[in-house]
């Protein structure tokens, strides 16, 4: 039987501590890969959640006398601070006077320049399990950057927290972006490893070109797994219900709508001015992560999920958007641009527009999400949830 998100709920309540220090990642299990690091010069992709134990992943392999000529950062920067689409700019690490070259904004593919003094890439970020999370489409292009300049890639795994189903429409390639670069469903079920993996197998690099891949694996871990974060992994997921909500509130970034940032709940929240006045009310300040959020000091009125995170039961939820959608007065204002591009398609924001059902949209997935989960399967590193 499948644990539903009530479950893991009490998992975090009363065991998952336990669960989670019995997991050991990918970057922790150093004597499998330290010996690929032995007289190589080694970059990394990298942000704050590169962590073993409670020490950086950096500091870790300096310690060990490991060559790393520069540090590559993906969106939100090497110390995970900056917000959400922020320019990064190329700069040194204070702690360790490394270089950090920014691959996130125009220059989001390290070329032969930045590869000229390296011989080993690793690459440790923690994912959330989401479609429209930039990390994996950073890994993407990192691959195929050492499949073009003939670089060894390490992927050190960690595992997904919302590695406990697939759900979702298939991406179009028509709306292909940074925000979606494959046929994949929202919700994909996979840790960066597996992900990794695919891209490789699938063929989805560019020219088709194959990468010179190592997964050094967790474990531990299963897909039936519940893993709270050590660190948070981006500034406005700073906790577990934010991470659990995030694949079915992101769709919100693609309305008038504001999901919460600028709040101590973002992700999971959403509201509007112009939303009945006897809802939940909430207004977004400019805070670190979140400095010019959606609405800004405008009074919000929606509703408050922090406390619903059991409905989601193993699903991407639209009843919220659905409802966002029911409560705006100005119907033709409510989608933009934007949400074609997370949804990876124009066919969700048409049915919402019909008032197609919850039911009858999820029917609508099934052929795409049946045939992904056999393609899926091939690439698993670890025990299925199924």
């Amino acid at each position: 039987m499948k644990r539903t998100i009530a479950f893991a709920l009490l998992l975090l309540c009363f065991g998952a501590q336990a669960q989670t220090t019995s997991i050991i990642t990918g970057a922790a299990r150093t004597k499998e890969y330290l010996p690929l690091l032995q007289g190589k010069r080694v970059a990394l992709l990298v942000n704050q959640t590169a962590t073993i134990g409670n020490t950086h992943l950096v500091d870790s392999l300096l310690k060990l006398k490991v060559k790393i000529t520069k540090i590559f950062s993906p969106e939100h920067g090497f110390r995970g601070n900056a917000d959400a689409g922020e320019k990064i700019a190329n700069s040194k690490d204070a702690a360790t006077g490394l270089t950090i070259v920014s691959l996130y904004g125009k220059h989001r593919k390290a070329d032969a320049n930045d590869l000229k003094d390296v011989d080993v890439l690793i690459f440790d970020i923690q994912d959330v399990g989401a479609r429209f999370y930039t990390y994996i489409s950073s890994l993407q292009e990192l691959m195929e950057s050492a499949a073009a300049n003939k670089k060894l890639l390490i992927v050190l795994d960690r595992p997904n927290p919302n590695g406990h189903y697939v759900d979702g429409p298939i991406l179009d390639t028509a709306f292909r972006s940074f925000v979606g670069m494959q046929q994949i469903p929202i919700v994909h079920g996979m840790t960066v490893g597996e992900y990794a993996k695919m891209l490789n197998g699938e063929k989805w690099l560019e020219k088709k070109r194959n990468c010179n891949l190592k997964v050094i694996t967790c474990l531990g871990y299963t897909h039936n797994s519940r893993y709270e974060l050590p660190v948070k992994p981006s500034p406005n997921l700073p906790n577990m219900a934010s991470i659990y909500l995030y694949p079915s509130t992101c769709f919100f970034e693609g309305t008038p709508v504001s999901l919460g940032r600028g709040t101590d709940k973002p992700f999971q929240v959403f509201g509007h001015p112009d939303f009945p006045k006897n809802l939940y009310q909430f207004t977004p300040r400019s805070v670190p992560g979140a400095k010019n959020p959606p609405l800004l000091d405008k009074l919000c009125y929606g509703y408050d999920l922090s406390n619903s995170v059991q409905e989601i039961d193993n699903k991407l939820q639209l009843k919220w958007v659905i409802k966002a959608y029911e409560l705006f007065p100005q119907k033709d204002k409510f989608f933009t641009n934007f949400f074609n591009t997370l949804a990876g398609n124009s066919t969700l924001q048409a049915q919402i527009k019909a008032g197609k059902s919850e039911a009858e949209i999820r029917q609508s997935w099934e052929p795409g999400l049946s045939k992904f989960k056999k393609t899926r399967k091939k690439y698993l590193l670890y025990k299925d949830f199924e």
